[in-house]
């Protein structure tokens, strides 16, 4: 009885970019959603940094005033890069708590607000999930 051959096959790829499979059978879907904030609400949430600022400036006591300045610096840069930086969001968070508990509420507002909702969902999956984890349910 002849063995049947099997066909030779071939691929090759040039100047490719973006997502690429090569060889037999191969299945890829791709979905990208993405959701960003507007001019308007990213406007929204500077002014409400600024009134969190004007906020520890006027309730902090002077000890620690620069130090508490210097954190809602941090919470904007966190709040406000490419990719929120969750783990820096959360350390201001603590450090509110401990050090300036009377002002935690106003930085967690910040934290949880829908403008920053949107800024991390435009970051993917895994960071909104990681957000849902460090204030979700305790925030």
């Amino acid at each position: 009885m002849a063995r049947k051959q099997k066909p030779q096959v071939s691929f090759s790829a040039n100047n490719i970019s973006g997502q690429v499979a090569i060889g037999n059978n191969i299945n890829q879907s791709k979905t990208e959603i993405y959701h960003s904030a507007t001019s308007v609400e990213i406007e929204d949430l500077r002014q409400l940094l600024n009134e969190l600022r004007a906020r520890v400036e006027a309730e902090t006591e002077p000890e620690k005033k620069d130090a508490a300045l210097e954190q809602v610096q941090k919470l904007e840069q966190a709040v406000t890069a490419k990719k929120p930086d969750l783990s820096k969001m959360e350390k201001v968070k603590n450090w509110f708590g401990k050090n300036a508990p009377a002002l935690a509420g106003a930085v967690t507002s910040v934290v949880v607000h829908p403008i920053v909702g949107k800024l991390v969902e435009a970051g993917g999956d895994m960071l909104a999930k990681e957000f849902r984890e460090k204030f979700g349910e305790k925030a």
